[in-house]
């Protein structure tokens, strides 16, 4: 049992492995435990990061484990690299899907170049059933979209389902208005709790080369706003960045995956984190109402890391601070939530006087800190109270008005 450990932990060492069974098992023998010793001793110098790499991630059982990776289809060396720490990883967070931010090709894409840029680098993730599920760049062809390990089903953008979690993936090199049509339709039929998109290129960005696609944001930020999109990632940029949330909405740009830009971000207000020394890619959790994330460089040495909590569109708010207000108090200890039409003078007028016509009974049981929220204009927070307009708070979790 212990051999097929050894093994499973470190394919550079076979060598050693069978020379040190051999040793075990010749005229002179040796103690098996002193086998293993030697055999950790010699892992622990070749791979020193499987013994020393902790994550900050929660590893729950039934959670959603993803990575993201960007700009990676190289096909050099440092795509290898990451490739391997990916490996590495998947063995201690056993992710099961990858999303691919574009530019998952780059020059010749030959048969060829498929196997050397993509089925090679990620070999025993690909073996060992992960799925990748790709957006398209801009060094990448649209015929790509028919390459059956993108599983993108021959399509420039498409929509899935995991557990609770809802992914919509865009084209951004051309975001015409059959493409608007469709994400605006599939943005407002989505029930899930989670709601992730990714593309190419991003919103928000602050490295030098490329930055921020502002014309871009302008056409799909609203759309992203309004239907309670919770996270973003994009590429394109060379770098690892987090976005202080914009509108409720965390962006994060992971384009490093095999390309690099180093020393390429410029750090602005909106910079939360960022990395831009090394190669870089990324492991989420999404575990209920929290989405864990760490972005992990190819040596794997944890870069940034942190925790979201789930955002999401109320329409009804009546009837759904009716059916959660128990839930919510119990959670946050926060209430009593009231909740109706806001008064002209809603900014300056206490919550007692700003309730409106209506409030939940079952939220006016308990004890707490007060919450106001107003069925037309407001939203509401968990952690603020105040009779005016909560827009601009992050609340967590978030209550956006329709």
């Amino acid at each position: 049992m212990t051999m097929t450990l050894l093994r499973s932990l470190c394919g550079e060492c076979r060598l050693t492995l069978a020379r040190a069974v051999s040793a075990r098992n010749g005229p002179q023998g040796r103690a098996p435990g002193r086998v293993v010793a030697t055999l950790l001793l010699v892992i622990a110098l070749l791979r020193p990061e499987l013994f020393s790499q902790q994550l900050s991630l929660p590893i729950q059982p039934n959670s959603l484990k993803f990575a993201v990776i960007g700009d990676n289809g190289t096909g050099d060396q440092p795509e290898y690299d990451v490739g391997a720490r990916m490996v590495d990883l998947h063995r201690i967070f056993p992710f099961d899907m990858v999303i691919m931010l574009g530019d998952n090709m780059y020059g010749s894409q030959q048969p060829a170049d498929f196997v050397q840029k993509f089925a090679k680098p990620y070999a025993p993730l690909l073996s060992g059933g992960v799925r990748f599920f790709a957006a398209l760049g801009n060094h990448d062809r649209q015929s790509n979209t028919s390459y059956v390990p993108f599983n993108m089903g021959g399509e420039r953008y498409y929509t899935y389902v995991r557990g609770n979690t809802r992914f919509f993936v865009l084209d951004s090199n051309y975001f015409d208005p059959a493409q608007r049509s469709w994400i605006e339709g599939a943005l407002k039929a989505a029930t899930e709790d989670w709601k992730i998109c990714y593309f190419h290129h991003p919103l928000y960005s602050d490295g030098r080369r490329h930055g921020s696609e502002v014309e871009l944001r302008v056409q799909r930020e609203p759309l992203l706003v309004k239907y309670g999109v919770q996270v973003v990632f994009s590429g394109h940029d060379h770098i690892y960045e987090r976005i202080k949330p914009q509108q409720g909405i965390h962006y994060f740009v992971s384009g490093a995956a095999g390309q690099l830009r180093k020393g390429d971000v410029s750090p602005s207000a909106m910079t939360a984190a960022y990395f831009d020394q090394d190669r870089s890619f990324m492991l989420v959790e999404i575990a209920e109402q929290n989405l864990f994330f760490e972005a992990i460089s190819r040596t794997g040495k944890t870069v940034d890391s942190g925790v979201t909590a789930m955002r999401f569109v109320v329409r009804d708010l009546r009837t759904f601070l009716d059916r959660s207000a128990p839930e919510l108090c119990q959670t946050s200890q926060c209430c009593p939530i009231t909740y109706g039409d806001p008064p002209a003078e809603a900014s300056r007028s206490p919550p007692s006087q700003a309730a409106g016509r209506h409030q939940s009974t079952s939220a006016a049981a308990a004890q707490g800190c007060g919450v106001t929220a107003y069925t037309r204009q407001v939203s509401a927070s968990t952690r603020h109270h105040s009779g005016r307009r909560l827009r601009s708070v992050a609340p967590i979790p978030g209550y956006l008005p329709a």
